[in-house]
Parts: C-alpha cells; structure tokens; sequence
C-alpha cells in the first residue's frame, strides 16, 4: 500500500534529479512512490516517458504527481504469469485485492500507446485481456473476481445471488462488460496484434451479447437476481432482487451503476451509450479478423435496437438547457436527473467516444451535471466537483475534475482542472477516492489505482496538445 505523506507537509519546487534508486523524481519533494525493488512490474518505456514529462513540466509538483501516479498501477497492483503458455495478469484496484473489469481495463488503458516501444508492457496487457475473458466466461453477471477460487468473498454469507468460487463480487453492471470490449479493441488499434483472441476471448463476446439479450427483458426478467442483508440501500435490490419494473424498449437493464451503487432506473443512459460504442467496436473487430466474423450479425442487430431506444428514451427537457440526457430512466416515462463521478459517466461520454464532444444536447448536458441542478455536484472553499451516493454528500471524486479537464476544449478550464487537482491531493502525491469540498486533508482510499492512472492519463494528453499549460 502506498505511503501517503501526512497532510500539511511542506512542499517546495526545484529542479528534476535522480534518486538514490535511479529513478527520476523531483528534488524536494518526498519521495512516495514504492521503493524500486517492490514495485510489481517495471516498463523502461514508461519510465522514460515519465522522464520526458517531467523534464519538460516546469511546474515542478505537477510533474512529481505525474510520477507518482502515472505508473502506480504497474507499480503496486499487476501479478503477471502465463498460463497455458499464454500471458495471463491480475489487477487489483489498490486497497482492495480483487479484480474488476472496469477498473482493471481502465487502469492499464493510458498505457497502450507505449506498447509498439514495449513488448513487455504489450504483454502485459494482452494478459489482462486473457484473464478478463475467463472472468466473463466465469459469470458474466460479476462484476469483480479473485485471482483464483480459493479466495473466499466477504459477500458470500450476505449476498443472496448465484455467487460462484473465485467471484468477489457479483453486482450487475452494463459496463463490467463494455470495459473489456474497449481494452481489446484499443490493443488492437495501438499494437495490430490478434492474438488475445482466441477461442475463449470469442466465447466471451459471445457471452456479453447474450447477456445484453437477456438484460433487454423482452422475454422476461432475465436469470439474474441480487439482494444483499445491508443497512444501506445502495447496496442491494428491492422487488426480489430483480428492481423496480422497466417497460422494454430496446435499452439494456443495468441493475448497478459504475459506483457499483445499485440503480434507481435500471435503463442507464451512459453505461448504453457505453454498451452501444462496444457493439460498434465489436462489429469493426468481427469484419477485420476472420475468426470472428461470428460477432458481426448479432452485435449489429443488437446495436440498431440500443441506438433507436437511446434515440427515442435517452433525452429529456430541461427547464432552462433544453434538451439534456437523463442518468436514468424506466421506460414508463421516470426519469433521474444526476450525474455520478464514476465512469461512464453523462460527463464522460465524449472520452469513451459514446458520444461527440460537440454534441449540443451533450454541452447542455455538461451544463447540467457542472451545477447545483446536478444532486451530487458540490461546491465548497477547496474546490468544485462531482461525487455520487457511493461515499456521501459534499465529497468530490478527483475522477470527476480529471474528466472534466480530458473532456474539455476550454483552455481556462482545463487549466482550472490542473491546478485544482493539484491543491486537493492533500500532500501525498496521489489522486483519491474522494476528498470533502471544504477540506482536502479529509479523504477516501489513499490507493485507489484508477485514479492515479487516469490522472496520468490527462497530464499526458495536456503535454502532448497544450503543454504551455502546464507552466508553474
């Protein structure tokens, strides 16, 4: 686990040096990042592009964060081996050791444009892929799994659903499966390699489609059920563990949002967005490599009844924006206007390419989630941001500025992002769970992987398309 420096600890800037390690960093500032010898796996691409970066960031605590975080997934939570003679890698989030398939796929995604340069780096990815389509194949109902079935769940005794050994968790969630998707297709985009996908990884696919079917509930309600003994609401399903009725219109059941929170609504309007740019990248994948044409008709089929549903049931009116698109609605006219930080988002979108970034009834949207007419937007004297029902009122996910910022075309708001992240990490050097709006010093999970690595992921992006941004 890392080691979070105490709040309040002086911060200073100077110049880029090496460590006693070899490794860089940046001149007083505390060291926080695992000692070298611990660190679980070690990329020579990643470290020279933490060196560019920081080499070029003249704001000198921006570019110790970036080397913090941006490697803190390959430095504390990967497992790599092979098995089977194929490459095979676990990934746990941080501080909780099991494997989801969102966090997973998002945490290694940043790394992908440096595996031409990496064959290690590339294979390690390949054996997330692997090893997320074993999961699927598992129970495509799961939403996080062990790294293998001895492993005992917390939930087991809790939890009233099929829970099968090596599952950690079984909450229902649409992008538990989209995640995977966007993994592949994005390896196969940066590296040209097909070999991930396999037999397995096709019947996996052919998994997800199947259970999307099943979770549209034209035939019924499907064959998954959860209800959890919790004093907490957001943890468990009413109406015997199927929900609150949907009236069937094409759009996918999504019984828990990316929060794993359960829903409201079950239509989740991004995690459909999100399913329906998954069917498309399928479709691509499918005509492009033979062996799985198989995917191409039903990933079509399904894709044409989701967007008609999103175009017909995805929007509403809003009394001063106009046209915005719901969090979550029911197919019989109820509809919940919020956003939640966790990805897919509404404010997410455009970067899962779900939709485009100039969308009006997406700005609109934008508007909507960034003000108090969002419930769980919060403004407070440290800063301004978007949180959720999974840690509570006036907690900002730093997840929510981060997207913010990699979904912003606005240089004065994309500055905003950067500066307030920077004077939020409450002298750790890592991105948080979840901080209070009025005091930094208060916040969730000190190793939360996910969001140290997307955070990486968006000082990148500013360095490569505006790095006069990053001046102190």
């Amino acid at each position: 686990m890392q080691q979070a420096m105490m709040a309040g600890a002086a911060l200073t800037l100077s110049s880029l040096t090496k460590s006693a390690l070899g490794a860089p960093m940046v001149a007083d500032f505390p060291v926080v990042r695992i000692p070298e010898a611990q660190r679980k796996f070690k990329s020579k691409a990643v470290e020279a592009l933490i060196a560019k970066i920081q080499h070029h960031i003249s704001n000198k605590e921006l570019a110790w964060m970036f080397g913090n975080c941006f490697p803190n997934t390959l430095d504390t939570t990967v497992a790599f081996n092979v098995v089977d003679g194929k490459p095979d890698t676990y990934v746990i989030t941080g501080d909780i050791d099991a494997m989801w398939l969102r966090d997973s796929s998002a945490q290694v995604w940043p790394y992908l444009p440096l595996c031409k340069e990496d064959k290690d780096l590339q294979q390690l990815i390949a054996g997330v892929i692997h090893r997320q389509a074993k999961n699927i194949l598992l129970d495509p109902y799961a939403n996080a799994f062990y790294k293998d079935s001895s492993q005992e769940s917390e939930w087991k005794k809790s939890d009233i659903t099929d829970m099968k050994p090596g599952i950690h968790e079984r909450k229902w969630e649409i992008d538990s499966l989209c995640y995977p998707i966007r993994l592949s297709h994005g390896y196969w985009k940066a590296t040209g390699d097909t070999t991930p996908f396999d037999g397995a990884w096709l019947a996996a696919m052919q998994t997800v489609i199947k259970t999307f079917v099943e979770q549209q509930r034209f035939q019924g309600k499907g064959p998954y059920t959860f209800q959890r003994n919790t004093a907490f609401a957001t943890d468990t399903i009413p109406m015997g563990g199927y929900g609150y009725p949907v009236k069937p219109n094409g759009l996918i059941c999504s019984m828990f949002r990316p929060s794993d929170d359960a829903t409201i609504y079950a239509y989740l309007i991004p995690s459909n967005f999100f399913a329906l740019e998954s069917l498309i990248q399928l479709q691509e994948m499918g005509k492009a490599i033979s062996s799985l044409s198989a995917l191409v008709a039903p990933a079509a089929a399904l894709a044409t009844q989701v967007k008609t549903a999103l175009d017909t049931h995805a929007k509403v009116q809003h009394g001063t924006l106009g046209n915005i698109y719901a969090y979550e609605v029911n197919g019989f006219g109820s509809v919940n206007l919020m956003d939640d930080a966790n990805i897919p988002s509404l404010l997410a979108m455009p970067y899962l390419n779900a939709v485009q970034v100039d969308d009006p009834v997406y700005q609109n949207t934008r508007r909507f989630v960034l003000s108090p007419d969002n419930p769980f937007f919060f403004k407070g004297s440290a800063a301004e941001g978007v949180g959720g029902p999974h840690v509570g009122l006036d907690m900002i996910w730093p997840m929510s500025i981060v997207m913010r910022g990699l979904t912003s075309t606005d240089d004065q708001e994309i500055k905003w992002c950067l500066d307030t992240l920077q004077k939020t990490h409450a002298h750790t050097g890592f991105m948080h769970e979840s901080f209070h709006k009025d005091d930094p010093s208060k916040y969730t999970r000190k190793w939360f992987a996910w969001s140290n690595t997307i955070f990486g992921e968006f000082v990148w992006k500013v360095y490569r398309e505006r790095p006069h941004l990053l001046k102190a």
